[in-house]
């Protein structure tokens, strides 16, 4: 994974996974799901607000928010039951919190390959994270397309 494509803190994330065992990457995915940040008031218990993700098996839902100085921050909404999917959001948390809508749409749609998780998640499982991305990677084109390609004011991407 070059640096130029992925931000460096993904590239880190995508390097933790493919250094550790097979036998706990399942582990770490789960340690990863444990640091999906808490909705903002606007957010919380507003779907309406957020774009639902539909090839997840379980109810997940995405927003993303482009601040005045361009850095990007994902909000992630998905029941605590389903822990693989809360993974995902928080190495996408993790990962992309403060790039650019630039950097987010540079990441390679399949980065996660090299982690190493289809050792341990099945294809369908992990059908979800590229699913997730590319509906961050929408949002961000809509946003960008918007504000004439760079940052503005704090705003929400649209769904």
């Amino acid at each position: 994974m070059t640096a130029t494509s992925t931000p460096a803190r993904l590239a880190e994330v995508v390097e933790e996974f493919a250094e550790l065992p097979r036998e706990l990457r399942l582990e770490a995915l789960l340690d990863y799901s444990r640091r999906v940040p808490p909705l903002p008031p606007a957010l919380a218990g507003n779907r309406d607000a957020m774009e639902q993700v539909h090839e997840c098996q379980t109810p997940f839902f995405v927003a993303s928010e482009v601040a005045e100085d361009g850095a990007v921050t994902l909000w992630f909404d998905a029941p605590p039951e389903a822990p693989t999917t809360r993974g995902f959001a928080g190495i996408l948390a993790v990962g992309l919190d403060g790039a650019s809508v630039e950097e987010v749409l540079a990441v390679p749609d399949g980065f996660y390959a090299e982690m190493g998780l289809h050792e341990v998640v099945s294809p369908l499982r992990l059908r979800g994270i590229g699913a997730i991305l590319a509906r961050v990677k929408r949002q961000l084109r809509a946003y960008a397309a918007a504000h004439g390609g760079g940052g503005g004011p704090d705003a929400t991407a649209p769904p």
